[in-house]
């Protein structure tokens, strides 16, 4: 699809201003919009337009991305940006949100006029930023050429879930359950490594190259072993509120998620502990009352 639109990016944290730098990349005329606008505004660089509103921001607008902290804020936004709004308007949600809340974001675009599609997506800073996300994506087919550019432009693959809003967010929520499960296990392996003094490398290769092996227990813990939690690919504060998405989820179709519920609780811990803007890998940090001992023995 050579379609260029122009797209309304409401909200640019990690994944929103990624988002918006490649559409931008790729031809599309970008209208960027942050609660805090000085979050936004590296992207002019990219030849973005930063506003001060909502409104602003999706007037004349073919398209709009919410990526925001859940699904309450986007809705927010959403009515605060209604006066720009016009009617046919495709409405990019790729907000992780609760299951519930994507239903009333769907009645809120059948009411306004807008076409809807569910499409959280998949993957961190690094994949954002290279525009090789992975978006899960619900609504109609036959607007689905249309919202294509968008899709293209910040993702390397789109998985269809159907049409109905709310199976993108299913999938995304289960995806997540794993991603954050592999996470908070990374965490305690090394913490449990650095308590009963095994240097984490004999770990690593006692496990390589079988079946409990895996790329991600080597991209986390390498953040963990080399101090390099910041800038976050993925932030603890906001990976709690998707443990915790996660388990709710559970709880309303009859499922106990403990996993999730104990991540959810490792994640408060670490934030509380001043790791909340840090990569959701300082979750490691829960394990201890007072901290690791010493760099050089969680080291090895």
């Amino acid at each position: 699809m050579n379609e260029k639109l122009t797209v309304a990016v409401l909200g640019t944290g990690i994944m929103g201003a990624a988002m918006a730098r490649n559409l931008a990349r790729a031809g599309h005329t970008v209208h960027a919009w942050n609660r805090t606008r000085a979050k936004a505004e590296p992207l002019t660089a990219d030849g973005a337009r930063v506003v001060d509103t909502p409104a602003e921001a999706v007037r004349g607008a073919d398209a709009v991305v919410t990526m925001l902290y859940d699904g309450g804020a986007v809705l927010d936004v959403m009515r605060d940006a209604l006066p720009g709004l016009g009617e046919g308007t495709l409405w990019v949600q790729s907000t992780t949100a609760a299951l519930d809340s994507v239903g009333r974001l769907a009645d809120f675009a059948e009411a306004h006029g807008l076409v809807f599609f569910d499409a959280p997506v998949l993957g961190t800073r690094q994949p954002a930023e290279a525009g090789q996300l992975t978006v899960l994506a619900a609504g109609a087919v036959s607007q689905r050429a249309a919202v294509a550019p968008v899709f293209d432009a910040v993702g390397a693959r789109t998985v269809w879930t159907g049409e109905e809003p709310g199976g993108a967010t299913r999938l995304k929520l289960v995806a997540n359950s794993w991603v954050l499960a592999a996470t908070a296990a990374t965490g305690e392996v090394l913490a449990l490594s650095q308590a009963l003094d095994v240097d984490p490398q004999d770990f690593f290769a006692l496990i390589a190259g079988g079946p409990l092996d895996m790329g991600y227990l080597h991209a986390k813990a390498a953040l963990i072993l080399e101090d390099r939690l910041s800038p976050a690919q993925f932030g603890v504060t906001t990976a709690e509120k998707d443990a915790r998405l996660i388990a709710e989820a559970g709880r309303s179709h009859g499922v106990r998620l403990d996993v999730a519920e104990a991540a959810a609780e490792r994640l408060a811990r670490a934030a509380a502990a001043g790791h909340g803007e840090e990569d959701m890998a300082a979750a490691y940090f829960a394990s201890f009352e007072t901290g690791p001992e010493t760099d050089t023995k969680r080291n090895g």
